[in-house]
């Protein structure tokens, strides 16, 4: 594994994450299309892609691989951090 602080611009890398989620009291995530309420916060893990790094405050952008949406990590909240090959499905 690469050390975030050592990885290279230019490069895709992909590192496990974890981020905390505002959730519904049926722990559905929120804001949604019902009107529940929020209710808790729930710590998710997930693997994603690295898309920006900020050295000065220690945070990366990270893309969630199964649904896409971006999340703002800290240092502390990635590892596993390596480089990806992204194949691209040309049947889509």
């Amino acid at each position: 594994m690469i050390d975030i602080r050592e990885i290279t611009p230019g490069r895709a890398y992909g590192c496990k994450f974890k981020v905390k989620e505002a959730r519904d009291e049926f722990d559905r995530k929120w804001p949604n299309m019902s009107d529940t309420p929020f209710h808790h916060y729930a710590e998710v893990e997930g693997f994603g892609f690295l898309k920006q790094r900020d050295t000065e405050q220690e945070l990366v952008v990270v893309i969630d691989e199964k649904s896409e949406q971006e999340f703002v990590c800290s240092y502390d909240d990635i590892w596993d951090v390596d480089e990806v090959e992204i194949i691209e499905d040309e049947s889509e």
